[in-house]
C-alpha cells in the first residue's frame, strides 16, 4: 500500500484597498495622505514603497496668465471613473493601497488640485502605478476646467479644451 502525503497551501487572493475623495474646499494633501495611512496601520507591515504625486494649479497656461480656475465634475460618475482607473492599475501591478483626492470648485494658483498615493511591496510598482493613474485621470476622468484670465471680475474665462500631455 502506498502512502501519499500532500499538503495544500492556500494563498489568499491579492487584495488592494482604495479610497477616492472629492474636495470642494482647499485641503492639505500631505496631511490627507498621512491621516489615511494612519487609518491603514494594519497594512503598514506590508508597505515596501509609497509613491505620492501632488498636482497644483499654475498661474499660466497656453501663454496666458491665469488668476483662478473653476473645476467642475459630475458627482457619482467622477468617483466611479476614478475607481475604475484604480482598478485598472490594480490589475496591472500588485498594489496594497491606492487613494486619490481631487479638488472641485474655485481654485487659485498654488492650491493643490490632485493627490495620488500608491502603496506597494516595491518601488517600481508604486512609481509606475502612480504615473499611470495620474495620466489616466488627466485624460479620461470627467473633470472640466474653466480658467479666469487677468484681473477683470466680469471676465467669463475660457474652458480648457485639452490637458497638457504628461508623456
Amino acid at each position: 500500500m502506498k502512502s501519499v502525503l500532500s499538503a495544500a497551501i492556500k494563498y489568499e487572493p491579492y487584495y488592494c484597498n482604495m479610497k477616492v475623495e472629492i474636495f470642494s474646499q482647499s485641503y492639505n494633501p500631505w496631511e490627507w495622505v498621512q491621516s489615511y495611512q494612519s487609518e491603514q496601520a494594519h497594512l503598514q507591515h506590508n508597505f515596501g514603497a509609497t509613491s505620492v504625486f501632488v498636482g497644483t494649479m499654475r498661474d499660466f497656461n497656453a501663454g496666458d496668465d491665469v488668476t483662478a480656475m473653476f473645476l467642475e465634475h459630475y458627482p457619482g460618475m467622477t468617483e466611479k471613473s476614478l475607481e475604475k482607473i484604480i482598478q485598472d492599475a490594480m490589475n496591472q501591478w500588485e498594489l496594497i493601497d491606492v487613494c486619490i483626492a481631487h479638488r472641485v470648485g474655485d481654485i487659485f494658483p498654488g492650491d493643490p488640485i490632485v493627490c495620488v498615493a500608491v502603496w506597494s511591496l516595491h518601488r517600481k510598482q508604486a512609481y509606475e502605478a502612480n504615473r499611470m493613474i495620474m495620466e489616466a485621470l488627466k485624460s479620461t476622468a470627467p473633470f472640466w476646467k474653466k480658467e479666469k484670465l487677468g484681473q477683470n471680475a466680469q471676465e467669463q474665462g475660457r474652458w480648457v479644451k485639452k490637458n497638457t500631455k504628461g508623456f
